[in-house]
């Protein structure tokens, strides 16, 4: 917040949209405990079928508001899409860190680069597919719907990877990192 006022008025919109990544971020957190214990799931379950819907849905949220109510350029969007993804993904990648430690410490780069690198792909399929799908008002609500079950079953897919171990967890790791690759490239 303190960087935000010094930044330049081009630059604060960045800002405000790595907080709101970042405040999505901290209620996922309370909102995936509720449906984890009110489900009774065990710590694999929930990270496996609750967090992925939660946050995805989550990330999708301050989009679709800037979406509705600003009504943005292409290009004024796209950052905004990258910025909340980023927030999001740094957050829980310090939640991580504050929660496990740094004994693992290539094992925590690996994560973070990877967990990093999935929130920033889901949050463009989200994100850039709403560019797209939001231009043809008959393809609003069931493009949405389709964009935000890509990006979830992605995030499933990485936490099923990441969950397992040895071999399958380095390739659950990479997943994401060769997707931004081939975005990329």
């Amino acid at each position: 917040l303190v960087a935000m006022s010094y930044a330049d008025k081009r630059s604060r919109p960045n800002f405000i949209f790595f907080i709101a990544g970042m405040g999505m971020c901290f209620l996922s957190a309370y909102i995936n405990t509720f449906f984890a214990r009110y489900y009774g799931a065990d710590i694999i379950q929930a990270t496996v079928e609750i967090a992925p819907a939660v946050e995805e849905t989550m990330k999708l949220l301050p989009l679709i508001f800037y979406l509705l109510v600003f009504e943005p350029k292409r290009g004024e969007a796209r950052s905004a899409i990258l910025f909340v993804a980023a927030g999001f993904a740094t957050f829980e990648n310090a939640c991580y860190l504050i929660e496990n430690g740094s004994s693992r410490l290539l094992f925590l780069l690996m994560r973070g680069f990877g967990a990093g690198d999935m929130h920033i792909v889901c949050g463009a399929v989200l994100g850039y597919g709403l560019l797209y799908v939001w231009k043809r008002p008959w393809l609003k609500t069931a493009g949405t719907f389709g964009l935000l079950c890509i990006a979830i079953t992605f995030h499933a897919i990485y936490n099923l990877l990441l969950s397992v171990g040895g071999a399958v967890q380095a390739i659950g790791l990479l997943m994401p990192v060769c997707t931004v690759f081939a975005g990329i490239v």
